[in-house]
């Protein structure tokens, strides 16, 4: 098993941390969240020859899967996540589109796999556990690689803050229970990449990001 590596591809309007997870041996890996500019995605697959097997979502607002059902065409793989508590935000992609005067093509998602707490997801020997944390979106779920100490977190910690809890479905009390009931536990020294903006790691957030203390 080679070592996992991650690259991030900022798409859209919304800068977007569309991102490629990968094997540096075998160069196998998955896409997380694809939210759009699908051309840029699969450029950045070919020009660093990565095998992407599956589309994995974190949730179900636009900006993370908005060009998830283009990308499953253009590769043949199936999509993945998030928890079915986001169908109907996938389902109502076209009208998210309409709501932020989006002009590009965006369809309505439909996973070929939802995903519940305690699932496992993998690609080669890289496995990840998965934690349904809503507050941000119902049916949010982070991917956790114990191995590596890294979790994908998707909107819902973000360095020095926290996932909006002003859209529909999103509950803060929620939220916030969330982040210390499932992910902070994991402990201080795990690295996350989050879906906008920089990452960090989870101690540095429990100490100092102001939602938490």
């Amino acid at each position: 098993m080679g070592q996992l590596n991650a690259g991030i591809v900022p798409v859209t309007a919304f800068q977007q941390n569309c991102t490629i997870l990968f094997d540096m041996d075998d160069r196998q890996g998955v896409v997380v969240d694809p939210g759009g500019d699908i051309d840029k995605v699969l450029a950045v697959l070919k020009d660093n020859a990565i095998n992407a097997g599956a589309i994995w979502i974190t949730h179900g607002h636009i900006d993370h899967a908005g060009g998830a059902m283009e990308l499953k065409e253009a590769l043949g793989i199936e999509i993945i996540g998030p928890h079915e508590a986001d169908r109907p935000l996938l389902a109502n992609l076209e009208k998210q589109a309409k709501h932020y005067g989006i002009t590009d093509p965006v369809r309505n998602c439909v996973p070929d796999r939802f995903l519940s707490e305690g699932d496992t997801v993998s690609f080669g020997q890289h496995a990840f556990e998965v934690f349904h944390c809503p507050g941000h979106a119902p049916g949010h779920v982070v991917y956790y690689n114990r191995a590596a100490k890294f979790a994908h977190v998707g909107d819902v910690l973000f360095r020095g803050s926290v996932g909006r809890t002003d859209l529909p479905g999103g509950d803060h009390a929620t939220l916030i229970a969330s982040i210390k009931d499932k992910l902070l536990p994991l402990g201080d020294d795990i690295g996350f990449i989050c879906g906008h903006g920089p990452g960090g790691r989870f101690g540095e957030e429990r100490r100092s990001n102001p939602f938490l203390i």
